[in-house]
């Protein structure tokens, strides 16, 4: 039985238990979440050295890295070092979306060596495979699709994204509006090209209940892409990305009663005043499933600072209600990313998740601000660096200047807290 099953039949697996205790919440409490489909917890029982994570209503705020080689760049050790720089950045989950390379070996290796959840976009695999024996992408049949879609599932893949709802229809919605950037999801494109080209529907929503079936044997998490996201602020929260969101609320529906768990990925470029609404809105067409949004970025001139971006835009939506961050690397628009960029793609979302944290009221995000603030009153540097949300970055640049007094070089002799605690502070809150 899939996680949400035994949920719904009162059963509290060992997975929820580690959710549980990661949360500082009790098993029941995941149990009944699961079982409504509030929260999902992605764990393919294949992947055999798994440390689950659970993703939804009521749980910190989760953050993906993103790795994966290209038809440029192929290398399965600069992965896996991509990888373990994830892991130990503090990533929950990771995406392998390679493209170039062999890439069911590449995939097998970063299952092997993942111990946090692990996605993958299987479409990419069933185009490459169309190109090399039919010649083109749009040549894939819908048994090549679904194929790739086992193979993943089977090799112990914990969550797939699957662009179901790029169907006819809302192709003539974009087709009727058009956009500034397009379509700029890969496997939204995959997908478009293919049903334009065969004049026939997406397999993926003509045959859901196939892709259903595969789903629920393997408990593979569905993460119902956004095909038709904004790639551009001026694209925002238009009628193509509501129409493809009104889709996925449907399919929702349809796993949940499937017993498979779901979630939905949402976008990509949202001025400001859009993030709040754009999460309210698949809140209540998607009947709260989990939301997983790229960023959003919030502006497009950004190239090379795009973390930033996302970062800015990741903290408004998840403080409105997002519960699973993409993250976005400096890189983002220019090139593949490397194992820095990877470090500070997830250290930057972080920072977001936990910023939104403390607004939704998330068990302990606040305490741990409390206890920097005050190791920083009482100029306790061993204490600053056990809260600090990266310890070796603060220790490279603490460590840069010396210092021969008891503050840092910012200030010296006359920091503030220092001269404070001396002559004016009588408060004991950080004794």
């Amino acid at each position: 039985m899939t996680q949400l099953e035994q949920a719904r039949n009162g059963i509290v697996t060992p997975e929820m238990v580690k959710v549980a205790l990661q949360e500082g919440l009790n098993g029941e409490y995941i149990r009944d979440k699961v079982a409504c489909g509030t929260i999902v917890i992605p764990a393919n029982p294949a992947h055999k050295n798994l440390e689950p994570r659970g993703v939804g209503d009521g749980l910190s705020t989760k953050v993906n890295a993103n790795i994966g080689t290209s038809s440029d760049i192929s290398s399965v050790e600069a992965e896996l070092e991509k990888l373990d720089a994830a892991v130990e950045a503090g990533a929950d989950a990771v995406m392998d979306l390679s493209t170039g390379g062999d890439i069911s070996a590449i995939r097998r290796k970063i299952i092997q060596r993942s111990t946090i959840p692990l996605g993958t976009v299987p479409v990419y695999q069933a185009a490459i495979k169309a190109i090399k024996t039919r010649g083109a992408i749009v040549k894939m049949s819908a048994d090549d699709i679904f194929e790739s879609i086992e193979e993943h599932a089977a090799d112990g893949v914990d969550f797939v994204t699957v662009h179901c709802g790029v169907t006819r229809h809302v192709l003539q919605v974009l087709e009727a509006n058009p956009r500034v950037a397009g379509i700029v999801s890969r496997g939204g494109s995959f997908l478009a090209g293919w049903v334009k080209f065969n004049q026939q529907e997406n397999p993926l929503y003509a045959q859901y209940d196939r892709l259903l079936q595969i789903a629920r044997r393997y408990d593979v998490t569905l993460s119902l892409g956004d095909g038709l996201r904004p790639g551009c602020t001026a694209d925002a929260t238009d009628s193509a990305q509501v129409a493809e969101l009104m889709v996925l609320g449907e399919l929702v529906k349809r796993a949940r009663e499937a017993g498979v768990q779901v979630m939905v990925e949402g976008p990509g470029h949202l001025p400001l005043d859009h993030i709040e609404a754009n999460i309210k809105l698949e809140k209540q067409l998607c009947h709260k499933a989990p939301f997983y949004v790229l960023g959003p970025l919030v502006t497009d001139i950004a190239a090379g600072y795009d973390h930033i971006t996302g970062a800015i835009g990741g903290a408004i939506a998840a403080a409105a209600g997002a519960d699973f961050l993409c993250y976005v690397t400096p890189s983002e628009h220019l090139a593949l990313p490397d194992v820095e960029d990877v470090k500070n793609g997830v250290i930057a979302s972080r920072i977001a998740a936990h910023a939104a944290d403390m607004v939704k009221g998330v068990k302990g995000a606040s305490l741990r601000d409390l206890k920097m603030s005050c190791a920083r009153k009482n100029l306790d540097w061993e204490a600053q660096r056990a809260c600090a949300l990266d310890p070796v970055h603060f220790e490279k640049v603490r460590s840069r200047v010396k210092t021969g007094g008891t503050a840092c070089t910012m200030c010296g002799d006359f920091c503030a807290m220092k001269l404070a605690s001396e002559y004016v502070d009588s408060s004991q809150q950080c004794g």
